[in-house]
This record gives C-alpha cells, sequence and structure tokens, in this order.
C-alpha cells in the first residue's frame, strides 16, 4: 500500500530545497544554505528570497506565480485534510516563501519585477546557488513595457493565497488581495507579452497568450472578494477558451473554467451563456482525461496520462488535481458530467486522480517512483544543480562554473543530496525513463510539478 502521507510531508520539503535567499532558523532541508543574497542590488530594490523554478538558479516570475496560485489552491480546496496531517503550516510557509517575495518585486502599482538572473549564462554553469558568479539581472514590466500575462498570474496567485491565509492572518489577507487588485488592473490595462518585455524569458517560458490568465485572476478575484465586476468580465469575455488539451504554467484556461464551474454546480450562477460554455469545456477536458471524451489524451501502456515528451508529468498532475477537485464540487452538487462516451460519477474522478498519483509514486512497468526519496528506487541523477553537488556545508570548497560540469554533472553515480519530494519530468510514452542528469527532459523537476499534488496527496493520505 501506498503511504500517500509520507509523500505529502516530502512534496513540502521541497519547496525548502527550492527556496532562494536568507534561510530561516526552522529551515528542514539542511544540505541548503543561504544563496541569492545581493538578488536586485543592480536595481536598487531587495528581491532577496522566492524560489529557483527547477534545477537551474533562476526566478522566473511566470512559473513561479503559477507554482503560488496551485500551492495556494490545494490549501483551499483540502485544508482541513492537510490539517489533520500536521501540514497546513508547511503548506502555508510554502505560499508564504514565493508571496513574501512577490510583494518585494511589486513596488508600484503597474510594476512588477518578473526575473533575476539570466537563462543563457545561468544555463552555462553547473554551480551550487550558495556560490554561483552568474549574473543576477533584474528584468521587469511595468506601464512602458507590459505583460498582461505575468502580471495577471501573479495577481492570481496574490488572490489565491488570500483566501489560503484569511482564516489565519486576515492582515496579511488584507495585504495580498490589494496587490492582487492592482497587478489584475494593470494586467487589463497595458495588454501584451511578457516576454516582449523581458526578453531573456524567451527561450526558456514564452507565454502564448495572456487571455487566459487574466479570466483565471479575474475567477480568483471574485472568489476572494464576491465582487460581481470580476464575474462580469468572465462573462463578457469573449473567449471562454473552448476544449483545452492541458493546464500548465502557460495555460490556465482549464482552471478559469473548473473555478466557474464550481458557481454553477452550486448555483449561484446560472448555466446559460458564457457561464454554461466555460463549465462545457472544463468538463471535456476531464471527460478526455477520463477516455470518455472526443479527443482523449494519450496514455501510456502502463496507465499514464501523456500529454508531450518535455516534462510530462506536469501536465499529469494538473489534470490530477483537476480531477480530484471536480469530483468534490460533483459531490457537494449531487451531479455528474454527461460525457461524449457515457457519464462520469465523482467517485470515475477520484479514481482517476488516485491512479495516476499511484503511478507516479510507483505503481508503474519500472516499479520506480517518480517522486524523489519516496519508496525503495527512484531517480538518483535528478538534473538539478544545488542537489547534484556535495552540500556546501559539508564541503565548502568552492565548485566553479566549469568544475561543476567535470565533477559533478557528468559523473555517473546517485546525486550526494536527495532532493526530496521533487517530481522529475518523467517517463517517455512507453513507459521508459533513462535516470541521466543530462537527460533534462525526464530528469528535470519544477516547482509546479509538485505544487497540484499536494492537495490531492493530503485527500488520498
Amino acid at each position: 500500500s501506498v503511504d500517500y502521507g509520507v509523500a505529502l510531508t516530502k512534496s513540502l520539503l521541497y519547496y525548502e530545497a527550492q527556496r532562494s535567499g536568507k534561510l530561516p532558523p526552522n529551515q528542514r532541508v539542511q544540505w541548503r544554505g543561504d544563496s541569492g543574497l545581493q538578488d536586485g542590488s543592480d536595481a536598487g530594490i531587495d528581491l532577496v528570497g522566492g524560489y529557483y523554478d527547477a534545477g537551474d538558479n533562476v526566478k522566473f516570475g511566470l512559473p513561479m506565480a503559477f507554482t503560488m496560485t496551485m500551492l495556494a489552491w490545494s490549501t483551499i480546496e483540502f485544508r482541513s485534510q492537510l490539517n489533520a496531517k500536521d501540514e497546513l503550516s508547511n503548506a502555508l510557509d510554502a505560499v508564504k516563501w514565493g508571496m513574501d517575495y512577490f510583494i518585494k518585486a511589486h513596488p508600484e502599482a503597474d510594476v512588477l519585477y518578473g526575473e533575476v538572473g539570466e537563462g543563457d549564462s545561468d544555463h552555462a554553469c553547473w554551480m551550487r546557488p550558495e556560490e554561483m558568479t552568474t549574473p543576477r539581472t533584474t528584468y521587469k514590466i511595468d506601464a512602458q513595457n507590459p505583460g498582461a500575462d505575468l502580471a495577471a498570474e501573479t495577481a492570481a496567485a496574490f488572490a489565491a493565497a488570500s483566501i489560503a491565509f484569511r482564516p489565519v492572518d486576515a492582515g496579511y489577507a488584507n495585504q495580498l488581495l490589494a496587490h492582487a487588485k492592482q497587478l489584475f488592473d494593470f494586467a487589463r490595462n497595458h495588454p501584451g507579452l511578457y516576454q516582449n518585455s523581458i526578453y531573456d524569458a524567451v527561450k526558456y517560458y514564452t507565454s502564448s497568450g495572456y487571455e487566459d490568465e487574466l479570466l483565471w485572476a479575474a475567477a480568483w478575484l471574485h472568489r476572494a472578494t464576491g465582487d460581481q465586476t470580476y464575474l462580469s468580465f468572465l462573462s463578457g469575455s469573449g473567449n471562454t477558451g473552448g476544449t483545452r488539451s492541458e493546464f500548465s504554467w502557460d495555460d490556465k484556461f482549464v482552471g478559469a473554467q473548473v473555478l466557474i464551474a464550481k458557481l454553477v454546480l452550486e448555483g449561484s450562477e446560472s448555466d446559460s451563456g458564457a457561464f454554461a460554455q466555460y463549465k462545457s469545456q472544463a468538463e471535456q477536458f476531464i471527460c478526455s482525461c477520463l477516455q470518455k471524451g472526443n479527443n482523449n489524451v494519450e496514455k501510456t501502456p502502463g496507465g499514464l496520462l501523456w500529454f508531450m515528451p518535455f516534462n510530462n508529468l506536469q501536465y499529469t498532475t494538473t489534470a490530477t488535481f483537476v480531477s480530484a477537485v471536480y469530483a468534490n464540487y460533483l459531490r457537494t452538487a449531487k451531479a455528474s458530467i454527461q460525457c461524449p462516451d457515457g457519464v462520469a460519477q465523482p467517485s470515475d474522478l477520484v479514481a482517476l486522480a488516485k491512479s495516476q498519483v499511484d503511478y507516479i509514486l510507483g505503481s508503474n512497468p519500472k516499479g520506480m517512483s517518480y517522486m524523489v526519496g519516496f519508496g525503495s528506487s527512484y531517480p538518483g541523477q535528478v538534473h538539478h544543480r544545488g542537489a547534484s553537488i556535495v552540500s556546501i556545508k559539508k564541503d565548502p570548497t568552492f565548485v566553479s562554473c566549469q568544475d561543476g560540469f567535470n565533477e559533478w554533472f557528468y559523473k555517473d553515480a546517485p546525486n550526494p543530496n536527495v532532493l526530496d519530494g521533487a517530481i522529475v519530468g518523467g517517463p517517455d510514452n512507453n513507459d521508459g525513463y533513462t535516470d541521466s542528469r543530462t537527460n533534462f527532459q525526464m530528469a528535470e523537476p519544477a516547482t509546479y510539478n509538485v505544487a497540484p499534488l499536494v492537495g490531492v496527496l493530503a485527500s488520498l493520505a
């Protein structure tokens, strides 16, 4: 039997390993040290803190904000289960670490710092974050150089986090909500793709549009405030997204559709017009994951939802989260989904979510857990700078940019530090996996892979 409680604990430990900045006294991941303590100094602003997004040492704002929105959503939907497992405070700590950084990164209504570090120079070095010598350039969006996608995603994170914190810290929740409202207005009033302003992000996190982020932010702001103006924005958008083939850091239409479907299921909004479309499209996505749709998601022979070759598990975990949450919404409303290929009951959605979690945790043809540190067999050569080089606390000898590659990256041995709770990119569409640091498509974990699973693990534990 799978110990979901252990997996839950590790999933939150992972965020401590990804921390940038001055680590707190209660830091549990002891092989990490302080890093990025001068971040923002080139622009005369304190941008210390936040998270490294994956196996590198850059702080990319768009995926970090999506990670925080999903972590907050996990905390909102599965609060009692997290609390029952004594993990609620750790989940809130993980959200707060990101949100405290975003508060610093949003010093004025129409200014948002969206990246620290440089993708190319960072990727050209294999260094511990504690001693990196690569440039820590800061990049921002403002009224003259907009980025509606980045501003709106960050607004969504602020709004979701405000809901997560409201029961325990109303003052902090109000502060978060104020930032959310300002950033949503910034995004609405200054359209444009953020990579046209933060050109360094183009190669790494290119956004395909900003309409989805605007809807996502409006849906979260409505949930946080009950303000009808956000609903009016959602009903009048003219683009409800259609049926999507993924839910990810780049495409939030499914998230917005699910939040609006919740309102329809509760009866607070009528099942007609734009709201009926949002609900129908959310359900079509779920139907395709359940293999009951018109355009079903591919599955590996071992049963894993398979979307694409590069970091597939990020899409699997978001689909898993959507299934688990929507099952709760349906159950509360005593409803089911009419899929093109038959009816789907809440129990079907729960079964799908559980099957995907079980696969990720080791019930797969390789008998391997794709959560690092979980089970008896898991990826040893995780593509992650900090984990793959001996801890600076164990051996403070400086590891240079090239030495990192020569001595650690190409070393055919497991990483010296276990990156507990990380979820790697995962197997190919034939259930195959190569445990090699050089295989970053499969072996690199990311913050947004894990966030959607936190709540699901709590619900299963």
